[in-house]
């Protein structure tokens, strides 16, 4: 049984690896019990501003289990997403980086579709629930513990040797595995650059954001309009933020992905200033049909 565990534990990471994916790792189920006080605190403090989503599910987002009474396995995945070309997020009205190209939810979907069709194609049917942001699973947390990085002072997960430009994603199977349980050393230490160069001020402790000041929710999740008081805190950011990874100094580490999907249009690096400011809804939906910002 260890050898069976083991070798489709291999063919796991072997296929992640194949088809685009930086770091794999598998974990067993259960509940997060740090990780259940510190949420449920910032959930008190009002710190998930309008995603009343946050709210709902607290205990399943907790545990796999309880979304799923069958997870056994849960098998996490980091997809690089660093552009080449960095000017999207320099210009006076600036993009997250993440943002570039096409919408990532249905690009790693998809990838973990493979994953799910070799273990298949190797030892037959299983159950599994690939989640992509698409459900209440907290994949960062799941990260840090099967070794893939530690949570930093912004939140983001990051790796000593690739930085935080990546995507997170998730397999919940039935499948026993063989799990990872290397923890990573916090390498933070007395750095505190990510917390001092947000302009709102929206790190308001290590690794705590306070989503009502955070640029990416207000240029995302935040519904309706804008007062001025919201206007004056977007600082030229259409779509989300990378302010906090930009002076993280891992990000030095981030090296280019070579994911086609990722690339931003060449449409989209030609707009002007000008440009940006008569853009119409024709024009929104040409340039960002099928993207992430398309949801905006």
């Amino acid at each position: 049984m260890p050898d069976s565990k083991n070798k489709i534990s291999k063919l796991i990471k072997d296929t992640a690896h194949r088809i685009g994916f930086d770091a794999c790792g598998i974990v067993t189920t259960g509940r997060l019990e740090a990780e259940s006080r510190y949420f449920r605190e910032w959930l008190q403090q009002g710190y998930h501003a309008g995603m009343s989503y946050m709210n709902r599910n607290v205990d399943k987002r907790l545990d796999p289990s309880l979304l799923n009474e069958w997870a056994r396995s849960l098998i996490i995945m980091t997809h690089n997403y660093y552009p080449a070309d960095n000017s999207l997020s320099e210009g006076k009205y600036k993009i997250a980086r993440y943002a570039y190209g096409m919408d990532y939810h249905d690009i790693l979907k998809d990838k973990l579709g493979l994953v799910v069709d070799a273990i298949e194609d190797e030892i037959g049917a299983i159950t599994a629930r690939v989640f992509v942001d698409s459900a209440p699973v907290m994949e960062k947390a799941w990260a840090s513990k099967a070794g893939l990085g530690w949570i930093g002072k912004n939140s983001c997960l990051i790796k000593r040797e690739k930085g935080s430009f990546f995507f997170l994603s998730a397999i919940i199977t039935d499948l026993e595995l063989s799990y990872d349980e290397a923890s990573v050393k916090d390498h933070c230490g007395n750095c505190t650059k990510c917390m001092d160069a947000c302009p709102n001020g929206a790190i308001v402790a290590p690794g705590v954001i306070d989503s009502n000041k955070c640029i990416s929710y207000l240029t995302i999740e935040h519904k309706g309009n804008f007062d001025p008081e919201n206007r004056s805190m977007l600082h030229g950011w259409i779509f989300g933020c990378d302010i906090c990874q930009e002076v993280c100094p891992f990000n030095r580490f981030s090296s280019p992905h070579d994911e086609p999907s990722f690339l931003a249009r060449r449409e989209l690096l030609e707009m002007t200033e000008a440009d940006w400011k008569k853009l119409s809804e024709k024009q929104f939906l040409a340039l960002f049909s099928g993207t992430a910002v398309e949801r905006t």
